[in-house]
């Protein structure tokens, strides 16, 4: 008997929703959105759209559905090979996803049909590209009607981007408590006063905000004559507009230039990225998740063996140079991500199951933590027995550097607080992780005290 799930993240929309059978995934299309389905694959939208990379191609599958009395078809789409959320995203991917939308909302309007809705959650970094996955985003395009979506867009993408851009980059963690996207008055109250004076900005979100607050409480007439396809349009092209101009430069933050104030002679270095390189290309993960990728140097040694690669970092700017280079090197299997380790993604939304935790994403086959558990043991006080179970919890094979108190990084940590870490040794890090994870091998870094290890889960 064949078992179906139904996936927790997928119950807002009447029009379908994704389930699992047997560890596949399927989207069950719903009678109610037939027709809007039929006008997507019909009228050459969706061979559009997925030709350019835009949305996540699908399978019609002979599956039975999970909910028959309400089921119209059921679809195979192609599977993301790892699922992020907007506050786990640099400046320019959140920017380049908010693009893909507006590019797929202009795509669809010439094919008669538009977006109705415009969470920042139906976007996935799919072969390095922004791409929309949820195939039933789609609504045959009424005349004279407003963009459904248009609100939505402004707190999932406009908002958080002017707030990362003129304030503080790290202004996206707004995104994890504002699941649904940053209200706009909140945005406005937030932005400096010269952003009245960008078109934009101010007719998308301080306008926006204080019509919003203006009828709130009152039912709203619908505007006479409508919103003409051209208007429609004008909106969209100033929304773009909007959005091509917000910029922000990393610089000037802790690890973003991190390479370049390091301890490492280039001899050490260069062996480093050798022995990880080695090290994927002999256990070939598919999956590996680089816990303190900086920039993504050893996350592409890893990548190079064919493993997708998740390159997580704490630092804003790092990540942004990572996924910069990501494009321009078009690479389609590392996704660059912020993660803080001391305090992961939670579980969030309704129920505390529509967006995964971190942990819940997992496991992963390998894992990299290079020049990290200095950190975590000294600067954040984490006990190597915790860190030990921390990392079992998440992959089979773990590839880490311990970092001697003797290394200069490590004095710097030291400089300013007292040394309260008598276990931080190599023997009581090598007894600690033991407990849960069998030595394979260990390897001194060349020119460096530091050690790399490749463990594997008991």
């Amino acid at each position: 008997m064949t078992k179906s799930e139904k996936i927790s993240a997928s119950f807002r929309d009447p029009s379908g929703f994704l389930f699992s059978r047997n560890g596949v995934l399927y989207r069950q299309v719903n009678r109610a959105y037939s027709s809007d389905y039929a006008r997507l694959m019909d009228s050459g939208l969706y061979a559009k759209l997925t030709k350019l990379g835009l949305l996540i191609p699908h399978a019609e599958s002979d599956q039975a559905p999970a909910e028959s009395e309400s089921a119209f078809k059921v679809i195979q789409p192609e599977r993301a090979p790892f699922i992020s959320y907007p506050y786990e995203w640099s400046f320019s991917q959140l920017k380049d996803a908010a693009l893909a939308t507006l590019s797929i909302q202009k795509h669809a309007m010439k094919f008669e049909m538009s977006l109705k809705d415009a969470s920042a959650y139906n976007i996935q970094f799919v072969h390095g590209k922004a791409t929309l996955i949820d195939t039933l985003s789609f609504e045959i395009y009424k005349e004279s009607e407003p963009w459904i979506a248009y609100k939505q867009f402004c707190q999932h993408f406009l908002a958080p981007l002017a707030l990362m851009s003129v304030r503080d980059v790290r202004l996206s963690q707004l995104l994890r408590v504002y699941i649904d996207g940053i209200p706009l008055d909140l945005a406005s109250k937030l932005l400096p006063a010269k952003t009245k004076f960008n078109f934009g900005l101010l007719t998308h979100i301080h306008i926006h905000a204080s019509a919003q607050k203006r009828y709130s409480d009152k039912a709203v007439a619908p505007r006479k004559g409508g919103m003409s396809k051209q208007a429609l349009t004008g909106l969209i092209e100033s929304l773009e507009s909007t959005i091509k101009k917000l910029t922000w430069k990393p610089a000037g933050t802790e690890w973003g230039d991190y390479y370049e104030n390091t301890n490492y002679v280039d001899s050490a270095f260069e062996h480093k990225k050798q022995l990880v390189k080695e090290l994927a290309a002999e256990k070939k993960p598919n999956l590996v998740w680089d816990l303190g990728g900086n920039t993504g140097v050893f996350s592409r040694e890893a990548a190079s063996s064919g493993a997708f690669t998740v390159s997580f970092d704490i630092d804003p700017a790092a990540v942004e140079q990572n996924y910069r280079t990501v494009k321009t090197k078009k690479e389609q299997n590392i996704l660059p991500l912020v993660l803080d380790l001391t305090n992961p993604s939670p579980a969030l939304g309704w129920d505390n199951t529509e967006r995964d935790s971190f942990g819940a994403r997992g496991p992963a086959d390998m894992a990299l933590a290079l020049a990290v558990i200095h950190h975590l043991a000294i600067s954040n006080n984490v006990p190597l027995t915790q860190l030990a179970d921390f990392f079992a919890a998440r992959c089979k094979w773990l590839v880490i550097e311990f970092v001697p108190k003797s290394d200069s990084q490590v004095k710097k940590l030291l400089a300013s607080r007292e040394d309260i870490f008598p276990n931080y040794t190599r023997a009581g890090f090598e007894s600690a992780f033991t407990e849960r994870f069998n030595i394979r091998k260990s390897e001194s870094v060349r020119d460096s005290e530091r050690i790399l290890y490749l463990m594997e889960r008991k």
